[in-house]
């Protein structure tokens, strides 16, 4: 006998997502898991007289782990101990980096803003000592020397990242696992390795002195996998839909990749390319082996001294003088503030309605 199937729709229910329903024993269980650890640990606080630090790892966290997996086995059973601690552990870890993060640029931005004024961003420190006061000097030939630095090496690095990108997604070469094997060693590769080889080979042999263009060179191996690994994810992220259908109209493997393939991951590509220059940015020890430190504005990156502002910063946090740590949390800020501004800029090129505009 032939079985008849029946394909009448069913009906949507009507409480289609029913983990949204929670019920009210739930929600107290939850609410008294979560009060119990923190009144415990402000008591311990306050009456105790307890470190914060302490008391946060010894006293909340152990509780909370606690209350949690009790919490998990009143509303879930014994199978609910395990997801109890998992996302206690995972909201505590990551609200315990949120906080260490906010307040780094907390205190970055309160005491860096003591110190920023209008000559304090266009001034040298040419008649600056370490007690000099306030009002004179500031970080204007270390910011140029920042983008100086910064400027050459992601112009030399861009398109060897991507040429790399291209090569490990576009390719079937053999040599593709070797590569990856290079990118995955040299983003473990310490700056100050990097620093200490260019110092080696190039300052000690006295092929060069002192430079901006060796700082550069000094950084493309901290910048090059970053922008690599990341771009070459973009490109993978492409529905390869998109590059058979434009070789099915009959376009070349070249035409179908620059016309279709390159514009669908140009954001991930611009993403790419912020993550290369904010991993080289902040380097402070591969440009103190190969740049020195100077007071003047050096616009020449292939001769002298060039200073920028991690070494700017390192080099009057070093001197211990109260004024000299005040400049220091100044240049911080700039350089928190310079990140922003090209964060910004990169993001705004690369959004939608600019691309619109310059059709």
């Amino acid at each position: 006998m032939e079985k008849v199937v029946d394909l009448t729709p069913v009906e949507r229910p009507k409480k289609s997502t029913p983990w949204t329903a929670v019920s009210a024993k739930t929600k107290l269980t939850l609410i008294v898991a979560s009060l119990i650890p923190g009144i415990v640990f402000l008591y311990f606080l306050i009456a105790a007289d307890m470190d914060f630090m302490a008391g946060l790892i010894l006293v909340f966290l152990p509780l909370q782990l606690v209350s949690s997996s009790l919490a998990g086995i009143l509303i879930l059973g014994r199978r609910g101990i395990l997801d109890g601690m998992m996302i206690t552990t995972t909201l505590f870890l990551g609200s315990f980096v949120f906080v260490l993060l906010m307040s780094v640029m907390w205190a970055v931005i309160e005491r860096g803003f003591a110190t920023l004024s209008p000559q304090f961003i266009y001034q040298n420190d040419v008649y600056v000592t370490p007690t000099t006061g306030l009002e004179i000097g500031g970080v204007g030939h270390a910011v140029l020397g920042t983008l100086l630095v910064v400027g050459l090496s992601t112009i030399v690095t861009v398109p060897l990242a991507l040429a790399t990108a291209v090569y490990l997604t576009e390719t079937r070469g053999k040599s593709r696992g070797l590569i990856r094997t290079l990118l995955q060693a040299m983003s473990g590769l310490p700056s100050v390795v990097s620093g200490l080889f260019i110092y080696s080979m190039l300052i000690i042999s006295g092929i060069t002195s002192y430079a901006g263009w060796v700082g550069s060179l000094a950084l493309i191996p901290l910048m090059l996998p970053t922008v690599s690994r990341v771009a070459e994810e973009a490109l993978r992220l492409v529905p390869a839909e998109l590059r058979n259908g434009a070789l099915g109209l009959g376009a070349s493997a070249w035409s179908a990749f620059s016309m279709v393939t390159l514009p669908a991951a140009k954001s991930g590509l611009v993403t790419a390319v912020l993550l290369g220059v904010a991993r080289i940015v902040g380097e402070t020890a591969p440009l103190l082996l190969t740049t020195s430190l100077a007071n003047k504005t050096n616009l020449n990156i292939l001769e002298g001294g060039i200073s920028t502002l991690p070494t700017y910063l390192y080099g009057y946090v070093s001197l211990g003088y109260d004024t000299s740590i005040q400049r220091a949390w100044g240049a911080a800020l700039v350089l928190l503030i310079l990140v922003g501004i090209l964060f910004i800029a990169a993001r705004v090129a690369s959004s939608p309605k600019s691309a619109k505009k310059r059709k």
